[in-house]
C-alpha cells in the first residue's frame, strides 16, 4: 500500500509530502485482582499522510495532513491526496525545507525484533510479587506489550525504518481503614518491564493509600520548602525543555538567550539538561522523530546556561537551526545534595496532586493537594487539601536536586527536587 500512495503523492503535483507508517503487533491482559479476565492479540497499522503546498508564487507555504485507512483502494487515497493538496493552500506559513536525506538516515536504533511474550511474561510475574496486606492490594490491572514498527517517508529521499517496544500498565490500587476505602490510579508507561521501578513504585502507592485514610488538614504555611519525589516532578523539568523549544522561542514566548544564564546570582543547583538518544527502557528510544529528522545525544541546557535550541523542522528552520529534532528522551544531570540533606529542617513532600500544572510561558505553578507529608523537624504528618502555587522564574535561582537519579519513562531525573518559597495554601483557607 506504501507504495502506492507514494505514487499517488508523487503524481499528485504537491511541493513536499511526509509519509508516517506505524504497524503495532501486541499483546492486553486485563486482570480483576489476579483473576485474568480476558486477553488478547493486536495488530493494527496507522498510515499518516502529510502534503505541502506554495501558495502565492511561493511567498507561503500550507500543509495539511489525515490518516489513510491501511484497506482503503487506490481511487480512496487518491481522492484523500487530492483534498490534503486542497485544503493545504488554505494555511499559510513561511516557506521551509523539510529535513533532507543524510548519512545518519542510513541507521536504525532498534532493528531487532522485540520479545513480546517475554516483556509480557516479566510484567505477570512482577504483579504477582507484590508486598500486598490485608487492608492494601491491588483491585485491577491492564498489561499492554506492544512491538512497533515505524517507516518514515519523506519527498526529499528519506525513506527509514525501526522497531522499537512501547507497553503500559494500568493498577489500580485499594487501601481501607475502619469502614473506608480509597482507590489510587496508577499508569506507567516503559519500553520493555522495569520490574524493579514498578515494584518499589506500587509498594509507596499502597503506604500513600494508607496514609490517605488518616490525614490532617494542610495547614496555610505560607512561604514554605516543598520537596517533589514522585513523578510529578518531570513537569517541573518540561518547563526547561519547553523554553528551550524553536517555537516558543520563535514565537518570543521564552526570552531563554544561548550563552546567557537563564537566572542572575544562582545560589541554588544549576540544572543541566540533554537530549539523548536512547535511555535504558524508555518506550521513547528513537532513531528519528516524526518529521524524519535524526535523534542524537544533544545538551541543551548546560549549569542554568543554554547551549542549544530544538524542536520541530518549521520554526527550527526560521530561526535557521541546523541539525535540530523534536526532542524524546530527557536527561537532566544530578544535583549536589544527598537525599539526607534535602531532608533535614521543615518541609513539605508532596506526592499525590489531583492536578499539577508548570506553565511554560509565564512559569507559574499550581497543584492542588490530595496527600503530602508535613515534616516539622520533629515528626512527619500526613496532611491533604490546599495548593501549592508559584513561579518557576523565581525557583530557578535557589532550586535544590539530589545527586541520585530515578526515571520515569523517557525522563530521567534528580530524585528529589526541592522548591524553595513555595507558596502553600492550607485545606481551611
Amino acid at each position: 500500500m506504501l507504495d502506492t500512495i507514494v505514487k499517488l503523492l508523487k503524481e499528485s503535483g504537491v511541493h513536499a509530502w511526509e509519509l508516517n507508517d506505524v504497524k503495532t503487533e501486541g499483546w492486553e491482559f486485563y486482570f480483576i485482582r489476579h483473576e485474568l479476565d480476558q486477553n488478547r492479540a493486536k495488530h493494527v497499522e496507522h498510515i499518516s499522510v502529510k502534503v505541502y503546498q506554495l501558495i502565492d508564487d511561493g511567498k507561503f507555504m500550507g500543509s495539511a495532513s489525515a490518516e489513510l485507512p491501511p484497506t482503503a483502494t487506490e481511487d480512496e487515497a487518491r481522492r484523500l491526496i487530492g483534498d490534503l493538496a486542497y485544503r493545504a493552500t488554505l494555511v499559510k506559513n513561511r516557506p521551509y525545507p523539510l529535513n533532507p536525506l543524510t548519512e545518519a538516515h542510513r541507521e536504525t536504533l532498534h532493528s531487532a525484533p522485540v520479545d513480546v511474550s517475554g516483556i509480557a511474561r516479566a510484567f505477570l510475574e512482577t504483579m504477582q510479587q507484590l508486598p500486598e496486606t490485608a487492608t492494601e492490594d491491588i483491585n485491577s490491572y491492564e498489561i499492554f506489550v506492544n512491538a512497533k514498527t515505524r517507516r518514515f517517508l519523506n519527498s526529499e529521499g528519506i525513506d527509514v525504518e525501526e522497531i522499537y517496544p512501547d507497553s503500559m500498565i494500568e493498577v489500580v490500587v485499594n487501601a481501607r481503614r475502619d469502614g473506608h476505602e480509597i482507590e489510587l490510579y496508577r499508569n506507567y508507561q516503559s519500553g520493555s518491564c522495569d520490574a524493579v521501578g514498578l515494584k518499589r513504585d506500587l509498594a509507596r502507592t499502597m503506604q500513600y493509600g494508607k496514609d490517605r485514610l488518616h490525614t490532617a488538614p494542610t495547614p496555610a504555611l505560607g512561604q514554605a520548602d516543598v520537596l517533589f519525589t514522585t513523578s510529578d516532578a518531570t513537569r517541573i523539568y518540561d518547563y526547561f525543555v519547553d523554553r528551550l523549544s524553536a517555537q516558543m522561542v520563535y514565537l518570543r514566548m521564552s526570552d531563554w538567550q544561548l550563552g546567557k544564564p537563564i537566572a542572575d546570582e544562582i545560589k541554588g543547583d544549576k540544572v543541566s539538561v540533554t537530549l539523548v538518544r536512547e535511555l535504558e527502557n524508555s518506550s521513547m528510544n528513537r532513531a528519528f522523530d516524526a518529521e524524519g529528522a535524526p535523534i542524537h545525544d544533544t545538551v541543551i541546557l548546560r549549569a542554568g546556561v543554554p547551549e542549544k535550541y530544538c524542536g520541530s523542522r518549521m520554526f527550527a528552520s526560521y530561526l535557521g537551526l541546523e541539525d535540530s529534532f523534536i526532542p524524546s528522551n530527557v536527561l537532566v544531570e544530578g544535583g549536589t545534595h544527598s537525599e539526607q540533606e534535602l531532608r533535614a529542617g521543615k518541609y513539605l513532600e508532596v506526592v499525590e496532586f489531583s492536578d499539577f500544572q508548570v506553565d511554560p510561558m509565564t512559569g507559574d505553578i499550581f497543584g492542588e493537594i490530595r496527600l503530602a507529608y508535613w515534616h516539622d523537624g520533629e515528626r512527619t504528618v500526613p496532611v491533604s487539601g490546599g495548593s501549592v502555587s508559584g513561579s518557576m522564574h523565581d525557583f530557578v535561582k535557589d532550586m535544590l536536586l539530589s545527586e541520585e537519579s530515578v526515571q520515569y519513562n523517557n525522563y530521567r531525573i534528580p530524585a528529589l527536587t526541592l522548591l524553595k518559597n513555595v507558596t502553600v495554601t492550607g485545606a481551611e483557607s
